[in-house]
């Protein structure tokens, strides 16, 4: 299977950056972190990722203007006080099989390891049963002093409550087996709507790791962006299993 074709749109030259994956994910938690971390400091997109392995559709824009589904590669230099360079990962999609999730994964892991990146930070959701007033911002990561990082930060550690599904786990998992520290952070909710409060407490405890400061004035504004964008996915995702039940049994593989 051909998993990631990585076209570069920049050369690029970065100080021993972090990594920071924040793929679409339960409540669209790390996405909305991420996009608008690239909103407020002016991130540059300097690659895009396609994959036979993501969904067979386009996405619809303004003034009828389609979008690939794709992941994008975003770089920062000079972030807080430590002056941090950064290389961001978002998108509109993950792999829809396991198999793909690896392959994919390790490609774009592979390209940003000749960044000299030692680091790694993934953002995602997690589940709740209701809405959460305060959303609390849960961890784990690669290495026990990791660990010991995200509770100095007062960010709960997860433990023995199973595990981290998705590109925000296997990016973890690749990376320790080359040596690469990595911690996931995670907000609590309930995963059916795009939540900006969540995305909130995210950005807070990532702006106290890395030594930043953000504005987070328009992280609502940005939600209400990425729910248009998820109910287009949705309704295009329903058309083609419509038009999928509509047909004989010997064209239900058939999309057009």
């Amino acid at each position: 299977m051909d998993a990631a074709e990585i076209t570069i749109l920049e050369e690029i030259e970065l100080d021993n950056p972090i990594f920071i994956e924040a793929l679409p994910g339960l409540g669209h938690v790390g996405k909305l972190a991420a996009d608008h971390m690239i909103d407020e400091f002016g991130a540059t997109k300097f690659a895009e990722i396609y994959s036979p392995s993501f969904p067979p559709q386009v996405l619809v824009k303004d003034e009828g203007v389609i979008e690939n589904m794709l992941n994008e590669l975003y770089y920062l230099r000079d972030v807080g006080e430590d002056n941090l360079d950064l290389i961001i990962l978002v998108g509109n999609t993950q792999a829809l099989s396991p198999e793909a999730q690896y392959l994919v994964c390790k490609d774009i892991l592979a390209y940003v390891k000749q960044f000299d990146i030692d680091r790694i930070y993934t953002l995602g959701g997690m589940a709740t049963a209701q809405p959460i007033e305060n959303p609390k911002v849960f961890g784990a990561a690669t290495h026990e002093e990791d660990v010991e990082l995200l509770r100095e930060a007062g960010i709960e550690i997860r433990s023995n409550d199973g595990g981290i599904v998705g590109a925000s786990g296997l990016f973890l998992g690749l990376a320790v087996r080359q040596g690469i520290h990595g911690s996931c952070l995670m907000g609590e909710t309930p995963g059916y709507f795009i939540d900006a409060e969540s995305a909130e407490a995210i950005l807070n405890k990532l702006s106290h790791l890395l030594n930043f400061e953000i504005n987070v004035d328009k992280l609502e504004e940005r939600a209400e962006e990425t729910r248009q964008m998820i109910a287009k996915a949705q309704q295009m995702e329903q058309d083609l299993i419509n038009k999928a039940n509509a047909g004989n049994a010997d064209d239900l593989r058939y999309i057009g």
